[in-house]
């Protein structure tokens, strides 16, 4: 099969190659999925790039997320797998091979239905960030009726997480960057949007809460957003971070989280328990199947352009997620 891959970390033009590659067979448990579409996230350019850990292996193709057909089933798994549209997600999380490629073999439980009117490269932009925001939402329980703020509601995290709160029946605030970052966040169904940069956040959010301050918060930037967090929180609320992109070893004020109840959550999808990702996978169907969601893709490349999506994502600044084609 064609792929992409790396034999070193590097810079994305220096390190990543194009060729051949063996076809995977799929083994027991897996399922094996003839790509159409490739989700290049921040993560898949860090760990190419030697900026976050990770295990190495002697090759690595690219790319955790995805969507294509299954066309191999392995021992132990439902035959009446093959020949359905899927998307999947963690493809290149522990193990060497990723999506960036004509084919994957997989954790049959790493892959879920994708509705017929969902295109491929739509399907391709669910996978971590759509993961990431439910476990964020609702590993606490529902949120129905209550306020939630989304930090960087214009990322793909949270514009999914806007998404599924409102679709989990809350009140979505949500902070963004400028006006443009705006009008996205105000798409996905942010019933309040906040220009950080030109606002006092807390002040807006508890303005708009009564002063009672938000249930829950979705953060993408722990450290550097701490002192906002303390002033934002309601009692027994949570915060449900899965990035701390401004401080990356932040002293946390411990106690007046504590004099305030609120529980500090931290995601990573990989570890997540098995039965929560399968929860996720379903609510998620649930969602796509109301027609209602909102999806943007930053840019579209050949496969041997892989190096130029991943340029792409880490030069900043894309509304939305860079996709890779995988079909010739």
């Amino acid at each position: 099969m064609r792929a992409a891959f790396y034999r070193r970390h590097g810079a994305a033009a220096e390190v990543i190659e194009i060729g051949e590659q063996p076809t995977p067979q799929a083994g027991p448990g897996e399922v094996r999925v003839r790509l159409h579409a490739s989700g290049v996230n921040p993560s898949d350019a860090n760990r190419r790039g030697g900026r976050s850990p990770g295990a190495d292996y002697p090759l690595v193709i690219p790319n955790s997320d995805g969507a294509g057909v299954v066309d191999q089933t392995g021992p132990g798994v439902d035959p009446a797998w093959n020949g359905r549209r899927v998307w999947l997600h963690n493809g290149q999380r522990e193990r060497a091979l990723g999506t960036a490629a004509e084919w994957i073999a997989l954790d049959a439980t790493l892959v879920a239905p994708l509705p017929d009117g969902v295109p491929f490269d739509v399907g391709a932009c669910l996978g971590i960030p759509a993961m990431t925001a439910h476990r964020c939402l609702f590993a606490d329980g529902p949120v129905r009726g209550l306020d939630v703020l989304v930090a960087g509601g214009a990322g793909a995290v949270g514009h999914y997480a806007i998404q599924l709160a409102k679709w989990g029946g809350a009140r979505v605030l949500t902070t963004v960057s400028g006006p443009a970052k705006g009008d996205h966040a105000r798409k996905a169904g942010a019933d309040v949007v906040i220009d950080y940069k030109r606002e006092d956040v807390a002040a807006r959010v508890l303005a708009e809460t009564g002063g009672k301050g938000v249930e829950r918060l979705v953060e993408v930037d722990f450290g550097g957003n701490l002192a906002t967090t303390l002033r934002v929180m309601a009692l027994n609320g949570t915060v449900a971070m899965y990035a701390s992109r401004g401080e990356l070893r932040p002293t946390v004020p411990i106690y007046d989280f504590m004099r305030r109840n609120v529980n500090i959550r931290t995601v990573l999808l990989y570890s997540v328990p098995p039965a929560d990702r399968a929860r996720a996978q379903t609510d998620i169907g649930r969602w796509l199947a109301t027609g209602s969601a909102v999806h943007t893709i930053a840019g579209h490349y050949a496969l041997a352009k892989t190096a130029a999506a991943h340029q792409a994502v880490e030069s900043g600044g894309k509304l939305g997620t860079v996709v890779v084609e995988c079909t010739r």
